[in-house]
């Protein structure tokens, strides 16, 4: 099997080095901010030759494009498991939905503000792999909102389409707000939650 070694007593297996560099860099990003993330520091910090790197990541918007990537595959991941919940009412899902929402952004402020923020989105840097993953990653959000419409817990007089873009700017303007150091008090993050989900849910 073919290997790369780096600089210190690290061996890396074929396709390991790419996790152990995105592993590397989410940690600086998340410790430090995007702006301390650098090819070369990171190669330092994994212990390879900044050659090795290059097999993987062209460059530093490569790099943050396939963080980005991996934290929305995380998300989905997490959301997927709350918002599918088995042995759960309807209701009580889209309670965890939006409660995993609020704490994994929180609890990964970095990360969060990279898939969402600036740095990607806005200077146009997205490439096609973090599209790929980014954007199912609302179609989720929509296919979920979809059915919470036909089990009769959100309203069916809006077509699920806004509905979506809505909840989803809600949370994450809640999530922006508690990152930001807005809403700094952790204890009263669950009772927003609670909130929100009670404004979402239809009543009669």
């Amino acid at each position: 099997m073919q290997q790369t070694t780096g600089r210190g007593n690290q061996t890396y297996h074929h396709g390991d080095l790419r996790a152990a560099l995105l592993d590397a860099a989410a940690q600086r990003i998340e410790s430090e901010g995007v702006e301390a993330l650098s090819l070369r520091k990171l190669a330092d910090d994994v212990g390879v030759s900044r050659s090795a790197l290059y097999h993987h990541f062209r460059d530093k918007n490569a790099l943050l494009n396939a963080v980005a990537a991996r934290g929305f595959e995380q998300w989905i991941a997490v959301s997927k498991a709350r918002a599918n919940s088995v042995d759960m009412t309807p209701a009580d899902r889209l309670a965890q939905f939006v409660h995993g929402y609020i704490h994994w952004s929180a609890s990964n402020p970095q990360l969060y503000d990279l898939m969402f923020g600036r740095p990607i989105w806005k200077t146009g840097q997205a490439d096609e792999q973090l599209k790929e993953i980014a954007f199912p990653a609302f179609h989720f959000m929509l296919n979920k909102i979809t059915q919470w419409q036909q089990e009769g817990i959100l309203a069916q007089s809006m077509p699920a389409l806004r509905q979506t873009q809505v909840i989803w700017a809600t949370l994450h303007g809640l999530a922006r707000l508690i990152i930001d150091g807005v809403y700094a008090d952790s204890e009263h993050i669950d009772d927003m939650c609670n909130c929100a989900v009670a404004m979402l849910l239809k009543h009669d």
